[in-house]
């Protein structure tokens, strides 16, 4: 079928030149598989399909009662699905660039303070044995850099070199970034690892300690996901913060409306998260919004003080 190569044509680019992962390649596969089969009902072809099928399909999912997030998703893959076609001559035009989606509910993500990360790594200091340099070193890193959970535990030894300031990280669907890393969370990983090295732990020794900057005894040689949760919420606990608050995933966020609160543009805070399309990066933007709401309130010679 000939919508079934394109498909497959817009699959493989995706892996090619975007570098998607499998899961991605799957969800997308899914998705435009079900737009298919609606066209197959409406008696149209997907590639040829115009506004008005493309508009019949989302009242669809409406009417399905999908999830606004979920419809939105699928609005996605078509923008994306039906670009492609335009780009390599397929069709002349893009249906969708005029195309109203869903909008789902907007929602700031989920961060801790300034004074609570302060606050957090007094708490993992206090962690006994090698337990709290080491989580030290993680909310330090993971503060400082904007690092998935997946990112850090997967960094190997050698990432922190004094002549590098900045990382490279390999993130999701194998794209590679370089992320700065302070010289204090440098300072933290070097304890962290002294400490380690002192308790004798085969870990600490032997040659996957050589490999790994967070070693550890599982079969992958490093600290797993799950083991930094729990240790950011032993962490937590010492701080006297509520760790159902504190995760790798909240640091993130917290990294990323901190810098965006200090004066930090969009673009750059897409490059350092390692975003692929700067839409991810969007919904950082009601903080961006606070920021020169209250830019315009101090400065613009015509705002009213506040109180009056």
């Amino acid at each position: 079928m000939l919508a079934g190569r394109h498909l497959e044509a817009f699959l493989e680019m995706l892996a090619a030149e975007r570098g998607a992962a499998r899961n991605t390649l799957a969800a997308y596969n899914a998705d435009l598989v079900d737009f298919f089969g609606f066209c197959a009902q409406a008696g149209a072809a997907p590639a040829e399909a115009g506004a008005e099928v493309l508009g019949a399909y989302l009242r669809r999912l409406t009417d399905l009662g999908l999830r606004p997030r979920t419809a939105a998703r699928r609005l996605s893959a078509l923008r994306q699905f039906f670009r492609f076609l335009a780009r390599e001559g397929i069709r002349p035009d893009d249906p969708t660039e005029l195309l109203a989606g869903p909008k789902a509910a907007a929602s700031l993500p989920k961060a801790i303070t300034e004074a609570e990360v302060e606050t957090l790594l007094a708490g993992a200091a206090a962690l006994p044995g090698h337990r709290g340099p080491q989580a030290a070193a993680a909310v330090e890193l993971l503060y400082c850099s904007g690092l998935r959970a997946s990112e850090l535990v997967a960094l190997p030894a050698s990432a922190l070199r004094p002549d590098a300031p900045l990382v490279a990280v390999r993130g999701k669907g194998g794209r590679e970034r370089l992320v700065p890393v302070s010289n204090r969370a440098r300072a933290a990983v070097v304890a962290a690892r002294e400490a380690l090295a002192g308790t004798g732990r085969k870990s600490a020794t032997g040659p996957q300690a050589l490999r790994w900057l967070f070693p550890a005894r599982g079969a992958s040689g490093h600290m797993t996901r799950q083991a930094l949760g729990l240790l950011l919420k032993d962490a937590a606990l010492a701080a006297g913060i509520d760790p159902d608050r504190v995760s790798p995933h909240v640091l993130r966020h917290s990294f990323a409306s901190h810098l965006l609160g200090r004066g930090a543009d969009l673009r750059s805070l897409q490059v350092l998260l390692g975003h692929a399309d700067i839409a991810t990066t969007q919904v950082y933007t009601k903080v961006l919004e606070e920021r020169l709401k209250a830019l315009v309130e101090a400065h613009h010679p015509l705002a009213e003080p506040a109180g009056d």
